[in-house]
């Protein structure tokens, strides 16, 4: 959630921050805010709403040449001007910008804050006025800043300016993510490499409880103790042309039509010299090793994890379980002996995944992280990586990054194949060329969305067997960008008290690609129509009869969630389109959920 940026350098900040948080608006867009520092003290520049009403509030004629900005997904406090970061101390000396969640707030608050009025309804108000007043209990800045980091539970990534220092951004993460930036004459922080990829490519990633002191000069990392840490920077290897949307209308439409070509890439990233599918040796051999695979995820990876499990236990003959991670981290199983703990995550930063994985690795269990971020934290902290190679994912609903998560589970359990009958580069090759032909009939699929949901309230979308698990994600993106109720079920549960909520003219999506059940589905088409529904049918060839309404190109069933998704996506897509929904940003949602 939330997004922040940092500039010190010899050029005026103001452009440098706000195109930063353009870029980090997929983060938060509740509110956003930026400050900066100049002889004459620090201005603030903050609003309601987008980044474009931001760029309205701010008086472009004050210079500074150093500054902070953020913008907010509302945790504490509603979205409005006064909750907007940057926050600022009551003597004015000390403003902030934060991203995380500071759970004893009240508690610090009640104990240290007694005679000060606070200005906000946030947490992060609480930490600058601690700052406030401890440098007025005669700490510098920079032991006031670690005396205050160090009396807060939960997460943060935080930069502060001081006053009466017009060339310092003090900086500290906790559990968020932040990276520091490296320039000639200039340094920059950020909450993603991609905010600040229009004026480098070199950063160093930071650690949990460890400070920063950034001019433009130097960037000083320590402990919280203050050890001073030497750390090398990495280049991002991103163009810029990846995370512009180019002649597209929206990031979600250019990234649904890249999916045929991410399958590709994943193929030539796991490819061998010899042309075979492989992975790393050491990855291989936990898999084979573990008597027990636990897939932790949320939201749509966890319907990817969901058709993974299928994929190790058919493959790879390999017991699975799939968890929700923000469940499974405070109500944990009794675990297997020899287990394998495999968390899938598009940014890598996911925190509900994040407490998991600490808690499992103090256990001593070992860790795989599947991601589309190389350096992200789940993938630093844990024993392995495999990664999506999907490219920069922008849209706040998830397209590209789940057909990449399938692919890669479906590599994965292809490596400790022991029973299969069927070539899996082959077969991801025509799934990608089968994923074009979907792609490529989105007018046709636009039309369904049209006559389906134009006025619909809710829908319902069913399957069998794994079409059960893309009926899942296929809701979950509707619901997600169009603001219509849907649900996904398996089709066998709708008479077991479901099929109460279809009346007259209630839209069901029904999928058909698994042959073993083709009929069962079928057979619950049939139940609802019988009570009104108005049921749309999206089957396979092979598998397709006369008047189903969109027919999908035939693919191995184990890789017919690949496909059969993409109509799904489409069809959630033109529906928020025609309802006028911001489709890139919808209401309440962020891309990276970095609290819990």
């Amino acid at each position: 959630m939330c997004g922040i940026v940092g500039y010190a350098g010899a050029v005026d900040a103001k452009e440098v921050l706000v195109k930063g948080l353009e870029k980090l608006e997929y983060r938060g867009y509740d509110s956003a805010g930026i400050a900066v520092h100049n002889d004459e003290g620090i201005t603030l520049f903050k609003e309601k709403g987008r980044i474009a009403d931001l760029r309205e509030a701010i008086n472009w004629d004050v210079e500074a040449t150093i500054g902070i900005g953020h913008t907010r997904w509302a945790t504490h406090g509603v979205p409005n001007r006064l909750n907007a970061h940057p926050h600022q101390s009551a003597s004015g000396r000390f403003t902030i910008v934060h991203n995380g969640v500071i759970e004893n707030y009240h508690l610090l608050q009640a104990t240290y804050l007694k005679g000060i009025q606070l200005q906000s309804d946030t947490d992060t108000e609480v930490i600058v006025q601690l700052i406030d007043l401890f440098v007025s209990e005669g700490l510098s800045t920079e032991d006031a800043f670690r005396k205050t980091l160090s009396l807060l539970h939960g997460s943060y990534a935080v930069a502060l300016l001081d006053d009466e220092d017009t060339e310092t951004i003090f900086v500290a993460k906790n559990k968020s993510p932040l990276l520091v930036g490296l320039g000639d004459g200039f340094n920059v922080i950020a909450s993603d490499a991609m905010a600040m990829l229009q004026v480098t490519d070199q950063y160093m990633e930071l650690h949990d409880k460890e400070v920063v002191i950034v001019t433009k000069d130097a960037i000083t990392i320590t402990t919280l103790e203050g050890t001073v840490l030497e750390r090398e920077p990495y280049t991002v290897e991103l163009d810029m042309s990846d995370i512009e949307k180019g002649a597209y209308p929206h990031y979600m439409l250019k990234e649904m039509d890249e999916q045929p070509s991410v399958i590709r890439k994943i193929t030539k990233a796991y490819e061998n010299e010899a042309g075979e599918l492989v992975i790393d040796p050491a990855i291989k051999e936990a898999l084979q090793q573990a008597d027990r695979l636990y897939i932790i995820a949320a939201g749509t990876s966890y319907h990817a994890g969901l058709v993974g499990k299928q994929y190790f236990e058919k493959i790879a003959k390999k017991p699975v379980e799939v968890h929700i991670s923000s469940e499974f981290g405070y109500n944990m199983p009794l675990l297997s002996e020899k287990p394998l703990f495999i968390f899938i995550t598009q940014s890598g930063e996911t925190a509900d995944s994040r407490q998991v994985l600490v808690k499992v690795k103090a256990l001593g269990h070992k860790a795989l992280t599947i991601t589309n971020v190389q350096g992200s934290t789940l993938s630093r902290e844990a024993d392995y990586t495999l990664l999506l190679h999907a490219g920069p994912e922008i849209a706040v609903a998830s397209t590209k990054a789940y057909v990449a998560q399938i692919a890669v589970l479906a590599i994965a359990a292809y490596a400790i194949k022991q029973a299969i009958d069927f070539e899996l580069k082959k077969e991801l090759a025509i799934a990608a060329n089968a994923i074009q032909v979907m792609v490529d009939a989105k007018h046709d699929i636009e039309t369904i969305a049209l006559d389906y949901l134009t006025i619909a309230r809710n829908a319902f979308f069913i399957g069998r067997n794994m079409d059960y698990y893309v009926a899942m994600e296929g809701a979950l993106k509707l619901k997600e960008i169009s603001y219509i109720q849907a649900e996904g079920f398996a089709g066998g549960e709708l008479k077991h008290g479901t099929i109460a909520l279809i009346e007259e003219g209630t839209p069901v999506f029904a999928l058909v690609t698994q042959e073993a059940v083709a009929l069962n589905i079928r057979g619950n088409v049939k139940e609802v129509a019988a009570r009104g529904a108005n049921a749309c049918i999206i089957a396979m060839e092979g598998l397709a009869e006369e008047g189903d309404q969109l027919v999908i190109p035939h693919v191995h069933e184990l890789l017919t969630p690949l496909v059969a998704v993409v109509p799904l996506q489409l069809i959630s897509y033109y529906a928020a389109l025609h309802r006028r929904c911001d489709v890139d940003k919808p209401r309440n949602l962020a891309k990276s959920v970095t609290v819990e």
